[in-house]
């Protein structure tokens, strides 16, 4: 029931944290830019009447380099603490002269005069600033919206004039606001990443991670760079080249995770919250049954050596203080800083039980020790939660020492309690 409670909250944090996303910008993927060409081709029906056929050429830049800084914007509703970003991008590179080689079209077909450049972005309730593009020594504004979806499903985009024969260089500055995930879709020769932020948090995901990275409490700086070579696709190609079909604007995701697997090779990095009290929670519950069997083990050992009865409820009303740590412990971390929530917790519960313990056994002594046992535990649950690499280590071992305790205490068990009734009428 404890377990379920913690899912239910959680939840409800997801939503609420889901409204601000939506509200402020969701997950950022960028591709691009990418020049396009339409292809218009003439087509002989069995009536013999033509149709036109219109294609779409796209080239990606020979270089391409994104260099800016994240800001991160942590956002509270109600109880309950989210982190955003604003990214402020400086966008530039280089397409060569274009070549028809290998692609098997007509050069006649195709429709020069009518090029674009389409960049995407995902989520354009997150764009904050017009976006100019200067394209070799003309600046012009960005539109919304992409004409062709073969590879960019959504963006901005631009006529341009295109004279195949010359290299093109173009620049521009990207202002975005975006939560969880910065994505960039390597589609470049060439490609190069370079971010600085104030989060000392990141978490570095997708098919490629930085050649360069430093993290420390202060922030982190990270650098990619990304080859041709290092893709399953090359430079040019007519229609959803790419990936045949699949919408490359928004790439697969495992969760808030970017799918490595990918074809288009996305990679980014994630603002991860340091803390998360549920998920803290969630894996200090998981020992709450190891929790109520030791303490009932040790209110067991304490019935034989007083030889005083204790009755089952007693036993259901221990079981229940122990539980109600986990209660506790959820509510107040949701308020408290959760070390804080922990302790305040653990304290509350330890003084019932050792209370109620030494009413039972009418000897506070008795009481203490069982404060003392609760103590321990607490205190080595609690060290386990701040693992990471060897919880599962610590844990293991820990469990092992404690089976071996009761084995110990428990291996005469039998003969005492013969000794007791040597008529074996118990």
């Amino acid at each position: 029931m404890v377990q379920s409670l913690i899912s239910e909250r959680e939840i409800t944090r997801n939503q609420t944290i889901s409204e601000i996303w939506k509200t402020w910008g969701d997950r950022q993927v960028l591709s691009g830019p990418v020049v396009t060409v339409p292809i218009v081709t003439r087509q002989i029906l069995a009536n013999n009447s033509q149709e036109v056929v219109t294609r779409h050429l796209h080239f990606l830049p020979d270089e391409l380099d994104f260099d800016g800084d994240l800001e991160p914007v942590v956002r509270y509703r109600s109880i309950y603490e989210v982190v955003l970003y604003s990214a402020n991008l400086k966008v530039s590179g280089k397409f060569k002269p274009f070549s028809l080689a290998g692609l098997g079209v007509n050069p006649d077909d195709i429709r020069w005069e009518n090029a674009f450049v389409s960049f995407g972005i995902s989520d354009m309730k997150g764009v904050k600033e017009n976006i100019d593009l200067q394209w070799n020594d003309s600046v012009y504004r960005m539109e919304p919206g992409v004409p062709a979806r073969d590879i960019i499903n959504g963006g901005v985009s631009l006529p341009v004039v295109l004279d195949p024969a010359q290299s093109h260089t173009f620049s521009f500055d990207l202002n975005i606001n975006g939560s969880r995930l910065l994505t960039f879709l390597p589609f470049a020769s060439e490609m190069n990443v370079k971010l600085a932020s104030t989060w000392n948090n990141p978490s570095f995901e997708g098919a490629f991670i930085p050649v360069e990275k430093n993290i420390t409490k202060d922030g982190f700086t990270a650098h990619w760079k990304v080859l041709e070579l290092n893709r399953n696709y090359g430079q040019k190609g007519i229609g959803s080249f790419i990936s045949d079909g699949e919408v490359l604007s928004n790439p697969a995701f495992e969760g808030d995770r970017i799918n490595s697997d990918n074809r288009a090779g996305g990679f980014g990095v994630n603002l991860l919250m340091p803390v998360d009290q549920y998920q803290r929670t969630t894996r200090a519950a998981k020992y709450g049954i190891l929790f109520v069997i030791l303490t009932f083990v040790t209110f067991f050992f304490f019935e034989l050596l007083r030889k005083k009865y204790v009755h089952p409820l007693q036993y259901l009303i221990v079981g229940f203080a122990v539980m109600l740590f986990y209660l506790l412990l959820l509510s107040l971390a949701e308020y408290l800083l959760f070390d804080l929530a922990y302790g305040i917790s653990a304290l509350v519960v330890t003084l019932m039980v050792m209370l109620y313990a030494g009413a039972i056994f009418s000897n506070r002594k008795y009481g203490i020790i069982v404060g003392l046992i609760l103590f321990m535990l607490y205190a080595y649950f609690y060290t386990l939660l701040q693992l990471q690499l060897y919880s599962l280590l610590f844990g293991s071992i820990g469990m092992v020492i404690m089976l071996s305790i009761i084995m110990l205490l428990t291996r005469n068990l039998h003969r005492e309690r013969q000794s007791e009734d040597p008529e074996g009428d118990l």
